[in-house]
């Protein structure tokens, strides 16, 4: 028996949102000129591997034939976001070398936290660039930026931004998982729960400086389901009852997640009523990797919980591309042989495939507040 002709169309319409994205209809698209990116490890194109030790192969050999800086097989979702504004990738900040800044930069180091480290980088690989850091070096470059280009020659200029392109701008933002990843490590889950409005308003103050600074257009990435990461179950042999969800996935620590997400939102709500000639727009990535982690038969991949590079076997772990022994034996931390199949690529990070897949369901408008594709966020104003 055929469905109602209204409820078979509901259903199309619905579908094809899931897949098309948000259909938008009398707005043009922003022609953003730059984009300005702050966050860890889930979008730095190079600024850790500047600043420390450059990442080694076989990181970014999938896509990019060699490391580049991501801690990924290929792409990061800031890739799919500069190749959705049909923009150049971001050069790192703190890349001195073949950097050009003429379309944006990128701030992001891998271990950033919003608030001020007390670990560093040489325990658990915490960077010392926090958010307040990294929006510290941006409004140093906006001022040199400024200096230099009325007294640059034209190949110096094609290298910088136009002063007048920072207002234009978008300012992305994918930063929080190592806030609590540090916590997890130092905290009860209670201690943990009153942290987070602390974490949720050193962002806030962050994002005003960009304001005041001139930035009007932001986009603001919530933090993934970070207790399905399989480095946080590698040393776990007998969990308790109920400690794991049906995927594999700590329960508590994405119980945190939740929180912190439901406050960022919050917090970002509030934003965008304080300043209301900016767009702010909320990202939900956490609903778009979970649904991934919980679908990845019907999805084409792997159990999420596999690692694509590295040797981890019998509570032996030998991380992506190091060297380490097994009884005895030597074994590098090598990447399987079909990236685009698994969600996670080290452990820690997702692979360029699972990227994409996360960057496809909320560049165009579907997992976002307000529903708006990325190409047209400059319209998310509550009042123009």
């Amino acid at each position: 028996m055929g469905l109602p002709g209204f409820v078979a169309a509901i259903i199309l319409a619905s579908v094809a949102m899931a897949v098309g994205g948000v259909e938008v209809k009398g707005l043009p698209p922003c022609d953003f000129p730059a984009i300005y990116n702050f966050g860890d490890s889930n979008s730095d194109t190079g600024g850790i591997s500047a600043a420390f030790e450059p990442i080694p192969a076989p990181y970014g050999e999938h896509y990019f034939r060699k490391p580049a800086g991501r801690d990924s097989d290929g792409r990061l979702i800031i890739d799919f976001i500069a190749e959705r504004l049909k923009l150049p990738y971001l050069s790192a900040y703190l890349n001195s070398i073949g950097s050009n800044y003429q379309h944006g930069a990128n701030f992001a180091t891998g271990g950033s936290t919003i608030r001020r480290p007390n670990e560093t980088i040489y325990q658990y690989g915490i960077s010392p660039f926090y958010l307040d850091m990294q929006v510290t070096q941006f409004t140093q470059f906006k001022a040199r930026t400024r200096e230099l280009y009325s007294q640059a020659n034209a190949a110096d200029r094609a290298k910088l931004p136009n002063p007048d392109d920072f207002s234009k701008a978008l300012y992305t933002f994918d930063i929080g998982q190592n806030d609590l990843s540090m916590s997890f490590r130092s905290m009860s889950d209670d201690q943990l729960r009153a942290e987070i409005p602390d974490m949720v308003n050193k962002f806030a103050s962050a994002v005003q400086r960009l304001y005041d600074q001139g930035a009007r257009f932001f986009w603001v990435q919530n933090t993934g389901p970070v207790g399905c990461l399989p480095v946080a179950t590698f040393y776990i042999s007998n969990p308790q009852p109920g400690f794991l969800d049906q995927y594999g996935c700590i329960r508590g620590q994405n119980a945190m997640a939740v929180e912190f997400n439901k406050q960022l939102k919050d917090r970002v709500a509030k934003l965008r009523a304080q300043f209301p000639n900016a767009a702010f727009t909320y990202v939900d990535v956490y609903t778009a990797k979970y649904d991934l982690i919980s679908n990845t038969k019907t999805q084409g991949f792997a159990d999420p919980l596999k690692v694509c590079c590295g040797y981890h076997v019998n509570y032996v772990h030998v991380w992506c591309g190091q060297k380490g022994s097994s009884n005895g034996t030597e074994v590098f931390g090598a990447s399987c042989a079909t990236p685009s199949t698994f969600v996670s690529w080290d452990g820690v990070h997702y692979t360029e495939a699972a990227n994409r897949y996360v960057a496809d369901r909320t560049l165009n408008g579907t997992l976002v507040e307000p529903s708006i594709p990325i190409t047209h966020a400059c319209h998310n104003r509550p009042s123009r």
